[in-house]
């Protein structure tokens, strides 16, 4: 018997998540939409080991004629109200909409319809968001979502969101998003890699998504900023960091300029980066100017075959060929995952 299940992702990389999908055998994958894969998971299956998902959901009921008018609330709370509670409890019950495109009604609305319905055949206080309120941690979280006619209503399989990772204990300002690390980590086709490197590492979500698809590499994180690297040393242990010796992942980490990586050229296979934006966490030291010296570091550390995957906002770094681009939308602005490999001959300093 197969279950209908929702992946949750940061528009753009839905397609990566139904590819994680299919590849870890997780089900069959029925439709890709704005921000959603909706797929048959397998029996038995383990969905809160997607990595490329912000949050993975159980659908409870799928509502067509969906309108832009206030009589969609109707629909939606008659919906709701047929939806099969069975064998469920908890200490409450949260709800959180959204939708795409205009509508004659808001998000507050859609949750209080929608909310109220659960809550009463389960005699439990319905929390609404109104007003800025925060729901209680251990409500029962349901999600609607609306594309087009067409709306969701869905349970959060999991206590809290997938993007919301455990090692995640230490965090720093402009920290990379997990989900959009794991994908970055997916492009960079790490099998049979040898060394990883993130030389603007952060607090080291990006190295240690990374090991999840590569954990026999070596893994080189490297920061302008002390306070990161004690950030993404604690995380690395938080997520269980093993050793050489234990013959898992080896992780490295040290203060270094992103204009001088101390490593021998041509000596990384994959390069994983997310430079400064300049928004969150301005650059600094030889970065300061421009990230010229970033893209002259990574073309020298990189093998001939080598990879760099980038996040990116001002368009291709010089000295590199695009062999893949995908345009997510994140914190407001919307960056392209680059996939790169050097160009032949020197590039002009």
């Amino acid at each position: 018997m197969h279950t209908f299940a929702v992946a949750r992702a940061v528009h753009g990389i839905e397609p990566l998540v139904a590819t994680e999908i299919r590849r870890s055998r997780l089900g069959v994958v029925r439709g890709v939409r704005h921000r959603e894969v909706w797929f048959e998971a397998a029996p038995g299956a383990d969905l809160t080991g997607l990595r490329t998902a912000d949050d993975v959901l159980l659908a409870a009921a799928v509502v067509d004629g969906i309108g832009h008018g206030r009589s969609a609330l109707r629909r939606l709370a008659l919906a709701a109200r047929s939806v099969d509670l069975g064998g469920l409890t908890g200490s409450g019950v949260e709800v959180s909409a959204s939708f795409v495109g205009r509508r004659n009604y808001t998000r507050f609305e859609i949750e209080d319809a929608v909310g109220a319905e659960l809550a009463r055949p389960l005699r439990l206080p319905y929390h609404s968001r109104r007003d800025g309120a925060r729901p209680p941690r251990e409500a029962m979280s349901w999600r609607v979502t609306i594309e087009g006619d067409r709306a969701l209503i869905a349970l959060r399989l999991a206590d809290r969101p997938l993007h919301r990772r455990a090692y995640k204990t230490d965090s720093i300002r402009g920290t990379l998003h997990p989900p959009v690390a794991a994908a970055m980590a997916a492009l960079a086709r790490l099998g049979g890699a040898g060394t990883v490197l993130d030389p603007c590492c952060g607090a080291g979500t990006t190295l240690i998504e990374a090991r999840a698809l590569a954990p026999g590499a070596r893994l080189l994180g490297f920061d302008h900023d002390p306070a990161a690297l004690r950030a993404a040393t604690a995380n690395a242990r938080a997520g269980g960091e093993s050793g050489a010796r234990g013959g898992g992942a080896a992780f490295g980490w040290g203060v270094a300029d992103g204009g001088r990586i101390p490593v021998a050229g041509g000596s990384v296979d994959r390069v994983l980066v997310n430079p400064p934006w300049g928004r969150q966490v301005p650059p600094r030291g030889l970065l300061a100017r421009d990230l010229g010296p970033l893209w002259r570091e990574v073309r020298r550390v990189l093998t001939g075959d080598g990879l760099a995957v980038a996040l990116v906002h001002d368009g291709i770094p010089r000295g590199f060929a695009l062999e893949e681009a995908v345009r997510v939308s994140l914190s407001g602005r919307h960056p392209v995952i680059a996939v790169l490999r050097k160009e032949a001959g020197r590039v002009r300093r």
